[in-house]
């Protein structure tokens, strides 16, 4: 069954990917090993998880601003998701993914979406597609 949700374009471009999710905020300041792509926020439902090659699906980003800039760090170093989907994005993200040319949806019921489900965000046009 194909399921589509639609939300709000952030950061234009389309990706698809397997799906990691997660109830909790994430920092990419301070929270993720831009080098591994791995969360290292003690306590973090995706902690030792590698956010690299996912569609990563979050409620919103915390944390300092230089997160947008760790996230562009992970893009050149090919440690960054293929897209985000947000219930509510905020500015950190919103920059982050803009300036990496990561897709990124907002405005989105991230409660639909499952790991490991096959996802295509299609930032176009503010479409996220659940095979």
């Amino acid at each position: 069954m194909t399921e589509n949700l639609v939300g709000r374009k952030i950061s234009p471009g389309i990706a698809k990917g397997e799906a990691l999710v997660t109830q909790m905020g994430i920092s990419f300041f301070g929270g993720v090993d831009t080098t591994t792509g791995i969360v290292t926020e003690k306590g973090h439902e995706l902690e030792g998880k590698s956010i690299s090659g996912k569609v990563l699906v979050f409620p919103q980003g915390k944390g300092s601003t230089v997160g947008s800039y760790a996230l562009y760090r992970m893009k050149k170093q090919r440690t960054a998701p293929v897209a985000l989907i947000n219930s509510e994005c905020e500015t950190i993200v919103a920059v982050g993914a803009i300036i990496s040319e990561i897709p990124c949806v907002d405005k989105i019921d991230i409660s639909q979406i499952k790991n490991g489900q096959k996802i295509k965000v299609d930032a176009l046009v503010g479409k996220v597609i659940v095979e």
